[in-house]
């Protein structure tokens, strides 16, 4: 039977049914086909003091040679385009997911490139290649025609881990995973990832181990880390399946005859090696007991050659050993490539954003009158009776040197302020220049929040290495299901590996000039928790520390400096619990005096707040693209001003319109639309009781707002509801009364009538028979907001 429609009239979709599937299906295994295939979720997008998604990228066709692994994708389009039209797009997506084989179609015939090759070739719908045609061209083609091994083609086939609660790998950890069990397969033995905080490292290096265990490829398997916390939390969570055949070594503890039991082992560095450099792993272990050594957040210097930690890697220098890191440490000093290699492959922050998988992010920029200096007056002493050095102190002094107590009020009540404007249970990361800095700020939020306090002690908890009350609240403030603890205050033990899952502010108090992190702790909020409400997160910097963001290297390539291994330092990188808060070496301070606010060598001053008096001068909100541009210098208030302003040039203009429309809720539908939600906004500005009209007009045109009450009350005194008798009047005065409460969007839905308040007038049909059936019902409703409103002259 002929086509209802000639291919011409055809859209895509039906191209793809009747020519392009058919011809896919006749050759390949339909399980080793999927269609429609999204492989980004699409990113978040900022507007206004909105987030909304970007439309997922979906792939139209995906082959599999196996589960693990896909070849080819195809791209189609319908028949008013050409057979290759499509093919630079499959190319594009091929290229993304590391596929070999890209194909277009628009049912004539498919358009192939081969990335093997680098060949191009067009084809009829009948000459497709089959699965066997396909995979071997493959296996000839792959490693520079070189082809691929035995041992690579078993580890392509052996599947990742499904079991129960566990998700298939998104694209890039998939490439990750691929990647390096083939090159493992190869012999390569020294290999470096680079992915975002928040995209998975420690699911990808499990399911590295998961795979070359079951294939017999790896036997004895060492995971180091610096922190306990680390090490706990990726045995509790990602390698969770593989928990009977784990041991947390613990030298204190364990059994010499024992411990060879195991096949995957964790360790911190420090235990390692030991306090006194005794060098434990050479007692306990033979250099070749350990086949793969995995080497977590390995930016933090234990590539570094003249680190102790760089003696367990050599050490076990015959096992293959991967390096995996958010923010490779490249200096002249420390390079994780000059050991490892080139990354195998590198998934950015901006590649996260960009795909949806990563949050984006606001930044306010808070200035105070002392940013730019602050210089003691003549003979001025401080709280001890020192003599306060005469010269001109900045933010690089501050809470280093000079610990000035009233800007360390002000930055407290700044972020109190922000978190009563957006929400007080919004968990919070304060970074400090020191853990004495730290705890000055926690006393400081705990008194312009002792409200939240006396509700819970808990609102506020320094969380550093020395805290031993604060460490034990780390769990907990890093859940996403406890609610407390809900600011944290900080040195450097939550700059990095902490899964700090809900943070949706993030405060720089501190200096830092170190790249890397400045990265870490931006990866603090990067989080999304789409089903908990968070899309995005705030970042509040009191120390210009963000202009790091118009830096080359925010988000740049990854490279190795051409002077690396030239100059001497002394520094060894140490972190964890040999440094309990974690710092990496750079002390951030961007030149500052390292004081740990006990004075050491060099002289502390601590100044009262009578001493110096601070404010804050301006706080400028700026958005900015993953790449670190800058997008919009914006304040939430202009901007829906600007925007109003162009829709309504006049207020009389907008009250025309406000009467003029039988529904208000499209005008605050127009303002979604810009990106604005008016209801988050009133609240924020301590302004929900005002109504919508009202908000609008004093945020547009400084005109006084009433209240809902006030509103309703001046309603009332007209007599409105004399007219109606019986139910019908009682439906309308509740009706006002939900306007008071809920607001006038709301008293327009039919749904208000299922109301518990209505309840005894019976279901919303009935209610309306009251007032002789539905369109005198609505008539009803129209009378009572023209009597809301009717004061008002356009």
């Amino acid at each position: 039977m002929a086509a209802i429609l000639s291919k011409k009239q055809m859209s895509e979709e039906d191209i793809k049914f009747q020519y392009i599937t058919p011809a896919i299906t006749a050759k390949w295994d339909s399980g080793r086909i999927t269609m429609e295939t999204r492989i980004t979720d699409g990113r978040v997008n900022i507007k206004g003091n909105m987030t909304f998604r970007e439309t997922p990228k979906r792939v139209d066709y995906l082959l599999y040679m196996s589960d693990n692994k896909p070849v080819a994708v195809v791209e189609a389009k319908d028949n008013n385009h050409s057979v290759s039209y499509g093919l630079q797009q499959a190319m594009t997506y091929a290229q993304m997911l590391d596929i070999p084989f890209a194909y277009s179609s628009n049912g004539d015939g498919f358009a192939e490139h081969d990335f093997l090759t680098g060949r191009e070739r067009e084809f009829s719908l009948a000459e497709f290649p089959n699965e066997a045609e396909l995979l071997a061209r493959f296996r000839q083609e792959a490693n520079h025609g070189e082809g691929v091994s035995a041992a690579e083609a078993a580890i392509i086939e052996q599947p990742y881990y499904m079991g129960m609660g566990s998700y298939p790998p998104r694209y890039y950890q998939r490439i990750a995973i691929n990647r390096t069990v083939e090159a493992i397969a190869k012999g390569q033995d020294r290999l470096l990832l680079v992915m975002a905080t928040g995209t998975g490292k420690t699911y990808t290096a499990f399911q590295i181990v998961y795979r070359l265990l079951k294939a017999g490829m790896k036997k004895k398997i060492l995971y180091l880390a610096d922190r306990n916390m680390l090490v706990d939390q990726t045995i509790e969570q990602d390698f969770a399946p593989l928990s009977r055949t784990i041991h947390k070594i613990n030298f204190a503890r364990d059994d010499k005859t024992t411990i060879g039991a195991y096949e995957v082992y964790f360790a911190l560095y420090q235990q390692m090696v030991g306090d006194g450099d005794e060098e434990h792993f050479r007692e306990w272990f033979a250099p070749d007991f350990f086949d793969l050594v995995i080497v977590d957040e390995c930016h933090r210097g234990s590539a570094k050659e003249e680190s102790r930690w760089r003696r367990v890697l050599e050490y076990f220098s015959g096992a293959a050993q991967i390096g995996m890191t958010a923010t490779p440490k490249e200096t002249k000093y420390v390079s994780n490539i000059d050991y490892f290699g080139e990354p195998l492959y590198v998934y950015s922050l901006n590649d996260g954003i960009n795909d949806g998988f990563l949050a984006p992010f606001k930044v306010i920029r808070v200035t105070m009158d002392i940013s730019e200096g602050w210089r003691p007056v003549a003979g001025q002493r401080d709280y001890f009776g020192n003599e306060i050095e005469d010269r001109v102190y900045n933010n690089r002094d501050y809470d280093y040197n000079l610990i000035l107590q009233d800007r360390i009020n002000q930055v407290a009540a700044t972020i109190t302020k922000y978190l009563k404007q957006t929400g007080r249970m919004q968990k919070t990361i304060v970074f400090c220049a020191t853990e004495e800095h730290a705890e000055r700020m926690r006393v400081a939020l705990v008194n312009c929040n002792a409200d939240m306090v006396q509700q819970n002690p808990d609102y506020v908890v320094r969380i550093t290495g020395s805290d031993v009350y604060g460490k034990s609240k780390l769990k907990y403030f890093i859940s996403a299901s406890a609610q407390y603890p809900v600011l944290a205050t900080t040195s450097d033990l939550l700059t990095t590996g902490a899964d700090c899952k809900m943070t949706r502010l993030i405060v720089l108090d501190k200096m830092i000039s170190s790249m890397t992190t400045f990265k870490q702790i931006i990866g603090r909020g990067t989080r999304l928790r789409e089903k908990e409400g968070k899309m995005s997160f705030m970042v509040m910097d009191f120390r210009n520390i963000t202009s790091l963001f118009a830096d080359q290297d925010w988000d740049g390539p990854v490279e190795q400096e051409d002077d690396f291994g030239l100059g001497n330092n002394s520094d060894d990188g140490n972190s964890g619990d040999d440094n309990p808060d974690g710092d990496d070496g750079d002390d951030g301070n961007g030149g500052a005096p390292a004081s740990d606010g006990t004075g050491g060598d060099r002289v502390v001053y601590y100044v009262r707040e009578d001493g110096c008096k601070v404010c804050v001068i301006n706080e400028a909100v700026a958005v900015y693209d993953t790449k670190g541009k800058l997008l919009v210098q914006e304040n939430i208030i202009d901007y829906t001003k600007a925007n109003i302003i162009g829709e309504y040039a006049s207020l009389q203009a907008f009250i025309r319109k406000w009467n003029s429309a039988e529904k208000k809720a499209v005008i605050a539908e127009q303002l979604a639309r810009d990106g604005i939600d008016l209801d988050k906004l009133k609240a924020e500005q301590g302004m929900a009781d005002v109504d919508d009209f009202d908000f609008i007009c004093y945020i547009a045109y400084g005109k006084k707002p009433l209240t809902r009450r006030e509103r309703a009350n001046n309603t009332r005194k007209k007599d409105i509801f004399s007219k109606f008798s019986g139910a019908a009047k009682e439906v309308l005065e509740i009706l006002l009364q939900k306007y008071m409460d809920l607001g006038i969007k709301e008293i327009e839905k039919t749904e208000v009538l299922k109301l518990a308040d209505f309840g005894r007038f019976g279901k919303p049909s009935r209610i309306a028979r009251l007032f002789g059936g539905s369109k005198e019902y609505r008539e009803a409703v129209l009378e009572l907001k023209k009597r809301l409103y009717e004061d008002e002259v356009g």
